[in-house]
């Protein structure tokens, strides 16, 4: 892996179609499978579409569109200069649902992917049928949780979420990410996944795989664009319109599955999130998982979203 892929590098082949999507004024590519009701996939950092390639299938088989997208600067979808800022992030899959030409959608999103449907579902409700949120809190209750566990030295959100301060240096963390073709992705999945799937060949595979889609040209410094929005805009006047407009119940429903041995975002700050959710079910907090149920336990995930949204 010691060239730069072609970012077309990240269409692999399986029971789904491959397109390029335009919406909010850029190129998003999905993979595509099923027919029926919409459930868009939104994948979490350093991950491609391909973090749903369990799902995709099972939900199509239980009679679902299943679609999942590569998030702006990811995979094969454009990466612009600008744009990793929440409002335009969620502008880019309310123009996504729009133009795979339905009203709502069933939203499934993964740690930065989850945020960003609690934060579609606040900003465009009309267009959210529901959300599942997967491995993922609330933004303003991971906010707090970082804020107000920051004192603490050896636990808390503070420290779990110690990589976003790192990515706020210019440059050096996109060296970072990419040396020894992106070792470090690998690195930090194997510190945030629960013991079993980390030690599985399947994560093997799968580290390879999202390892190679972090060395595709303009990824690593979008990816880290999402960081660096999150936390300068906390100083600044966007940051607090922002806290504004998702400061709400969600009219949506809301599932959430978690890992109890999530390392990165943990799991009372997860449990948290309930203050901003409308009509819900009971979290689900799994024992010996880790920070991605979606790929160390795919089956029950599947099964939690179809009895969900079924």
């Amino acid at each position: 892996m010691s060239s730069r892929p072609d970012p077309s590098i990240v269409r692999t082949d399986g029971p789904w179609t491959h397109r390029d999507v335009s919406a909010n004024g850029i190129r998003l590519h999905v993979a595509e499978a099923g027919d029926g009701p919409l459930v868009l996939f939104l994948h979490g950092f350093g991950e491609f579409w391909w973090s749903w390639h369990h799902q995709l299938p099972a939900l199509a088989e239980a009679g679902f569109r299943a679609v999942a997208v590569d998030l702006r600067g990811y995979g094969d979808s454009d990466k612009p200069p600008r744009g990793y800022d929440a409002w335009t992030l969620a502008g880019d899959v309310g123009g996504l649902i729009k133009t795979l030409g339905v009203r709502q959608a069933h939203l499934v999103g993964h740690a930065w992917g989850g945020m960003l449907a609690w934060t579609v579902a606040a900003l465009h409700p009309r267009l959210v049928a529901s959300v599942t949120a997967v491995g993922a809190a609330h933004p303003l209750a991971l906010k707090s949780a970082v804020k107000r566990s920051a004192w603490r030295i050896r636990y808390g959100q503070a420290r779990a979420a110690g990589h976003l301060f790192r990515f706020q240096v210019p440059m050096a963390p996109e060296k970072w990410l990419v040396r020894d073709d992106a070792a470090a992705v690998e690195s930090l999945f194997h510190s945030w996944s629960g013991p079993e799937w980390r030690s599985s060949t399947d994560f093997a595979d799968s580290a390879a795989r999202f390892r190679q889609a972090m060395l595709v040209p303009g990824v690593a410094h979008s990816a880290l664009e999402y960081y660096r929005w999150a936390f300068r805009a906390q100083f600044r006047g966007e940051g607090r319109r922002f806290t504004d407009a998702v400061d709400r119940r969600v009219a949506a429903p809301l599932l959430q599955l978690h890992g109890a041995l999530d390392t990165c975002i943990v799991p009372e700050t997860a449990l948290e999130s309930v203050d901003w959710a409308g009509p819900h079910r009971e979290p689900q907090v799994w024992n010996g998982i880790g920070h991605f149920p979606h790929l160390e336990d795919p089956d029950r995930v599947s099964k939690s979203i179809v009895d969900f949204i079924g």
